[in-house]
């Protein structure tokens, strides 16, 4: 470890260097999430930053400590992202240029918002791993100066600075979930958190399938994942950073992987009780509160980006949906014969039920007369009243089966 960097004085030069332009985010108490898992939980709302994410803090503090001869080379990066707005901001605000380069997967809002902060775009690879690679090699070609997006111990102490407000909002903080992709946030984070109290909990939450960290831990080295496979695309990265490594055995507590489903229903949570839109990596400290086995603790939860494009959120709001049962589909069969849609309709509008689409099939079977087959997709309130809806239909002898629902 190097012992001068990640030190309380560090972690406070920080403080008063990225605050000349991050927004404040102070805490948001959760009723709903705290009346869900028995504990008081905070949200840590960092998707309100100016570029949508915490990584303008790491940027702009790596900003400040660079020479006037390494900023005039360029800056160059590779981000899923967030750090590729942070780097392009602050560059903009030094008055130098930016290079970012971003895996071909990365969401159009994304590139677009970091286009509009003046940067070079460079859409190279599927996965992060892959663009940073090109971003080096541009780096060597260029002479630019390559600003790392997490194996950075000054980038580090800049997404620390999340740790110190939150200390002073809420010093008896019990638990603090914070995302893993490559580990600078968590690195930051929990080295401060245990400088300032190392009775605090610190919680990494990675993707289950893009868990480069938890593996590490196990192995005991730093360890690279064959692929990685999440929607959580800001934290879908393979090998966590080297440098990073020791502080996170030393300072975190623990990890806790996500399913993507998991996402899916905390997006819908979060829309609906805090009206808030965040990404699907910074959700997964939001997923992980119900796998907190603790009650009466004080947790907060960092959300680290809302930098969501409209495409992917509609897809989460629908697969939400159908996760929750508030959207399903049923098959029943009928004879083809007038009034028999009808009669269906009634039964479904009798029980309250919201009837989305239909599919009509007349050549299920050979004999029309004895039976077509009807697929409805309904609304419905929850999977109580999806239940009530399928034994309604079931009395009138329709034998209703739920089938996959595509929307």
């Amino acid at each position: 470890m190097d012992e001068k960097m990640l030190t309380l004085e560090k972690f406070e030069e920080a403080c008063d260097v990225v605050s000349k332009v991050t927004q404040e985010t102070k805490l948001v108490y959760s009723e709903y999430f705290s009346n869900q898992t028995g504990n008081r939980v905070y949200l840590k709302p960092e998707n309100m930053q100016f570029t949508g994410a915490y990584k303008l803090r790491g940027a702009y503090y790596k900003m400040s400590t660079l020479t006037e001869e390494d900023r005039s080379k360029g800056l160059i990066t590779a981000s899923a992202g967030n750090h590729a707005q942070g780097v392009a901001y602050a560059a903009k605000s030094y008055g130098a240029k930016a290079t970012i380069v971003m895996p071909t997967t990365t969401p159009l809002m994304k590139v677009n918002r970091t286009k509009s902060y003046g940067a070079e775009v460079v859409l190279h690879g599927d996965v992060y791993d892959e663009a940073c690679a090109k971003a080096y090699e541009l780096a060597e070609e260029r002479g630019c100066t390559f600003i790392h997006p997490f194996d950075d111990l000054t980038v580090a102490t800049g997404q620390g600075t999340i740790a110190m407000e939150i200390f002073k909002e809420l010093p008896l903080v019990d638990y603090i979930l914070v995302p893993i992709g490559g580990g600078g946030l968590a690195t930051g984070v929990s080295t401060l958190t245990k400088l300032l109290n190392p009775k605090i909990k610190v919680i990494g939450v990675e993707p289950a399938g893009a868990n480069c960290m938890q593996e590490s831990l196990r192995e005991g080295k730093v360890t690279t994942l064959p692929k990685v496979n999440t929607i959580a695309d800001g934290t879908a990265v393979k090998t966590p950073g080297s440098k990073l490594f020791p502080y996170i055995q030393e300072n975190l507590d623990d990890i806790i992987t996500i399913e993507d489903h998991e996402l899916v229903v905390a997006f819908l949570d979060m829309v609906e009780n805090h009206k808030m839109v965040v990404e699907n990596s910074g959700l997964l400290t939001v997923a992980a509160l119900k796998h907190l086995d603790v009650k009466e603790k004080r947790v907060v939860s960092i959300l680290s980006g809302g930098n969501m494009d409209i495409i992917t959120m509609s897809s989460v709001v629908q697969q939400g949906l159908i996760f929750r049962d508030r959207i399903f589909t049923v098959s029943v069969l009928l004879p083809d014969k007038p009034g028999e849609l009808c009669r269906v309709a009634g039964v479904i509008a009798g029980e309250s039920g919201n009837v989305i689409k239909l599919e009509h099939n007349q050549f299920v079977s050979t004999n029309r007369n004895a039976a077509v087959e009807l697929q409805i997709t309904l609304e419905a309130f929850g999977t109580e009243h999806k239940h009530q809806i399928i034994s309604a239909l079931e009395k009138e002898g329709y034998m209703p089966k739920v089938v996959r629902t595509n929307i």
